[in-house]
């Protein structure tokens, strides 16, 4: 509950970590064995490595902030990444990028290439249903502490508000109270939907949200999770170049929408990948 302890949870987490990563290897030990694999891409996973194949590591984290500790975090995320033949950065490799100093930061000894952003959705013209859409995920209890908070605040916000509370159930869930559409959770397919239709949205400020975003030039406005440094970081930095305004989670307050038509949003990051070359690895 309090962003402090964080880290300290992150931590205790440790021993689990490094059985996962073990685990991991083990697996794909015996994958390769029984299906002849040629190849792995790994999404972040971090012990999906194999010296007999070529292995490719995606990350948008060449950076991993946590505070005093950064130093030490990206040391340790950066010998667990130079173990695979490359890694792939999901973002641009210069100037406008998504990710900042997080993706964008000398890595020894180390094959790096920027294959552009990736989101599974595709904008598309359609008409605007919704004034604004809530978008929450992450970690209890925050989440359940910013859906209660967001709740009672957009009572008097002067629009139509989709609000996806990121809970997922057995069945799919949609109500009506007053000026707002609640759904417990949305498929990809409607949630593509939903985000097309929506004027603005509001999230928190994780790097797959910013992606789907760019993609679907969206204007938003994002509180980040309590003690989350990447967050934290991605958030302050966006507001700073005038593309999303942002507020602490303890801060906000629905006062602070009526300043969202003064940022420009994002823009769609094109950027051209020879798949062909990208592959040669294989």
């Amino acid at each position: 509950k309090k962003s402090k302890f964080f880290k300290l949870n992150l931590l205790k987490g440790f021993p689990k970590m490094l059985k996962a990563i073990n685990s991991e290897k083990k697996a794909l030990k015996s994958i390769i064995e029984t299906h002849n694999i040629d190849g792995v891409i790994s999404d972040n996973r971090l012990g999906m490595y194999n010296k007999k194949i070529p292995c490719v590591f995606i990350t948008h984290q060449l950076q991993v902030l946590s505070g005093k500790t950064t130093w030490l975090s990206t040391k340790m995320h950066q010998t667990i990444i130079k173990r695979y033949n490359e890694c792939w950065v999901p973002d641009l490799p210069g100037q406008p990028n998504l990710s900042g100093t997080l993706g964008h930061t000398s890595l020894d000894k180390m094959s790096v290439k920027y294959i552009g952003p990736l989101s599974r959705f595709r904008k598309i013209e359609t008409k605007i249903k919704y004034n604004l859409m809530v978008l929450l995920s992450g970690p209890e209890p925050q989440r359940s502490m910013l859906e209660e908070k967001l709740l009672k605040e957009l009572e008097h916000f002067k629009g139509s508000v989709l609000f996806v509370k990121g809970t997922i159930e057995k069945e799919q869930k949609r109500t009506e109270n007053g000026n707002m559409v609640v759904y417990n959770f949305m498929t990809s397919e409607l949630l593509e939907q939903s985000l097309n239709e929506s004027e603005y949205v509001l999230s928190r400020s994780g790097y797959t949200t910013i992606m789907d975003l760019a993609k679907l030039n969206k204007k938003a406005f994002f509180i980040p999770t309590p003690g989350q440094f990447e967050q934290e970081y991605l958030a302050k930095r966006l507001t700073e170049l005038d593309i999303v305004p942002s507020c602490q989670q303890d801060e906000f307050t629905v006062d602070k929408l009526k300043g969202l038509s003064r940022y420009k949003g994002f823009e769609s990051y094109d950027h051209e990948v020879d798949f062909k070359k990208l592959f040669s690895l294989f």
